[in-house]
């Protein structure tokens, strides 16, 4: 059972701190008001070290099919008239996601003790999302709970079709480039020294190219650790630059202007935007509110911070569309399908059908980016692999001129 720490004043005014072991904070609150104090603050004390290592694993995050499920399940239930803690009591028992079972548990001890879903759910960051927690308020203040769910379901669905796509249409490629390079390596650091062992005893004279090859050969049968480490040190440092504001920034600056590569990465991140605040836009989500959530959930600081400056412009009374012209990061379509949603009523619409656009279009980029890899690649190995045979030839004509 967690214990909360709590800070109170009495009915004499005095400052009173203390700890209690309830099973949510809901319970706390409710004990300290029958005793008729004053609440300033309440907080869970954090497990130490030592007693949080095995919780760790199991709080992790929750696998998106998982959610995907929960939701459209959720979402029947209660369009059947099934009670919400009933709901969460059948979703606890069926779920075989350790996270989210954790997390359902939890969240029914709160809304037992009369805390809102949404609140509850807030509580649960490493399953539910902020985009998630913010529509499920929404639906209680409007009474469309099952609405909003499915519709949260069917937005889980399509950002998993989405990556599904682009893993399975990178994944050939990926391992065909990974095999070659294992193969490559152990030709430069197990067969080539062995050809330039024979040669160098039977006298062969070298050529220029076949020198080259042995050298390099050489340089990574003796340096063969900086091949290993050097690119996980740089991959832990990129990690770790990464998590600074201005870094993150950088690293998704340079994301955009990679050839090809940063086309997809603009595409998906515009048509996350849409998605996301077309869902939240006609889930009854204030126009600010979802504009905020839209920046923490976009995926990329540098659309993150050109959707800040829009949230900005609309405060001092702007319209959406100018703001996000001036960013120069979204197409023109995307901002004439604003401008018209704005005129017309019809934002969510409009914003929806953009996403679907662009998600489109990513598919049809990624499936052409497939296809440009694949001869790409074999064209890399033939070049790599005819430019071994050639410098290993060249020796062997000269050992077999000198038999002669």
């Amino acid at each position: 059972m967690p214990t909360f720490v709590y800070d109170v004043i009495d009915s004499s005014g005095n400052n009173v701190k203390g700890k209690m072991e309830a099973d949510s904070e809901g319970a706390v609150l409710s004990r300290l008001h029958e005793q008729r104090l004053h609440i300033l603050s309440i907080s869970e004390q954090k497990a130490s070290a030592f007693s949080s290592v095995g919780s760790k694993k199991a709080m992790g995050a929750p696998k998106l099919q998982s959610l995907v499920v929960f939701s459209r399940q959720f979402a029947t239930m209660v369009d059947a008239g099934l009670a919400v803690l009933k709901c969460l009591d059948i979703l606890e028992q069926q779920t075989k996601d350790l996270p989210l079972k954790q997390s359902l548990n939890a969240i029914k001890r709160d809304v037992q003790t009369g805390v809102s879903l949404g609140d509850a759910m807030a509580k649960h960051t490493n399953c539910f999302s902020k985009l998630y927690i913010n529509m499920i308020r929404a639906a209680e203040l409007g009474g469309i709970l099952d609405t909003i769910l499915d519709r949260l379901a069917q937005f889980l669905e399509k950002e998993q079709e989405i990556r599904q796509k682009v893993k399975s249409a990178l994944t050939y490629p990926i391992i065909v480039l990974c095999f070659a390079m294992i193969i490559l390596a152990a030709m430069f650091l197990f067969i080539l020294p062995t050809f330039k062992q024979m040669f160098a005893d039977m006298g062969a004279q070298m050529p220029a190219m076949t020198e080259a090859l042995f050298n390099m050969s050489d340089f990574m049968v003796h340096n063969w650790y900086l091949f290993v480490f050097a690119p996980l040190f740089a991959a832990i440092a990129i990690k770790q630059y990464g998590k600074t504001p201005d870094g993150a920034y950088k690293i998704d600056q340079v994301k955009l202007k990679i050839p090809i590569m940063g086309e997809i990465v603009l595409k998906l991140s515009v048509a996350r935007f849409c998605r996301t605040f077309g869902t939240l836009l006609s889930s009854g989500v204030p126009m600010m509110r979802a504009i905020e959530i839209v920046a923490e959930t976009a995926g990329n600081e540098v659309l993150c911070r050109a959707i800040n400056d829009t949230k900005i412009a609309l405060r001092e009374g702007s319209r959406l569309s100018p703001p996000l012209v001036k960013s120069g990061l979204f197409p023109p379509m995307v901002t004439h399908m604003i401008d018209i949603g704005e005129e017309t009523g019809r934002m969510s619409e409009m914003l929806v059908k953009v996403a679907e656009f662009y998600e489109q279009e990513v598919d049809a980029t990624v499936k052409a980016l497939t296809s440009l890899i694949e001869p790409i690649l074999i064209v890399f190995l033939g070049v790599i692999v005819g430019f071994i045979v050639i410098s290993i030839m060249g020796p062997m004509f000269s050992i077999i001129n000198q038999i002669r």
